[in-house]
């Protein structure tokens, strides 16, 4: 799992859309679905898509967690 280094800042990630909503409130971090743990901040249309988050998002299928759709930084 990372923190916040390393190649997971190169990219936009899958997060559950009421998370990223909760965290704009708040500032509470979010997981993505590969993992990374951070508090959004910047725009994650500038950042081309996690490869690993795709990965598994297209894994989960049409009756996966509706929910995991959101990209968030």
């Amino acid at each position: 799992m990372s923190h916040g280094d390393g190649d997971h800042e190169r990219f936009a990630h899958y997060v559950q859309k009421d998370k990223i909503m909760a965290s704009a409130l708040d500032g509470t971090p979010v997981v993505a679905l590969c993992g990374k743990v951070w508090v959004p901040g910047r725009d994650p249309k500038k950042y081309p898509v996690c490869p690993m988050c795709k990965e598994i998002y297209e894994s989960m299928g049409p009756g996966g967690d509706k929910d995991k759709g959101g990209k968030g930084e």
